[in-house]
């Protein structure tokens, strides 16, 4: 499971991995599915505004509500993010993410038909 070093993170409630398809590939936590399927539209949002602006590709995300903090990275055609309890420090689980999107090579491409 690619996702398992984000488990052991304190205030980690949810995380996931998304491919190219916007489909999860892995998730974790109760709100597993619900954190993928807005990655996947978070990320072709931000790639438009992006583009929209000449800034080239959205690679980090990041944002605070009311009761979670989210962050997340693009590596290539994927997106990985975690969802975290308010407060909590985000930079574990922004290292532990940088170092997953170095692992993704090993994933299979999806053909575009």
């Amino acid at each position: 499971m690619k996702l398992e070093p984000l488990h052991a993170i304190p205030g980690v409630v949810a995380s996931a991995l998304v491919g190219p398809d916007g489909l999860p590939i892995e998730m974790y936590g109760e709100a597993g599915d619900a954190l993928a399927a807005e990655l996947a539209s978070l990320r072709a949002s931000l790639d438009r505004t992006g583009r929209r602006l000449g800034a080239g590709e959205v690679t980090r995300m990041a944002f605070t509500s009311e009761r979670v903090e989210v962050v997340a990275l693009s590596s290539g055609e994927f997106v990985l993010g975690a969802a975290m309890l308010r407060g909590s420090d985000t930079r574990a689980a922004q290292q532990a993410l940088a170092r997953l999107a170095l692992d993704l090579t090993d994933l299979p491409k999806v053909d575009d038909a």
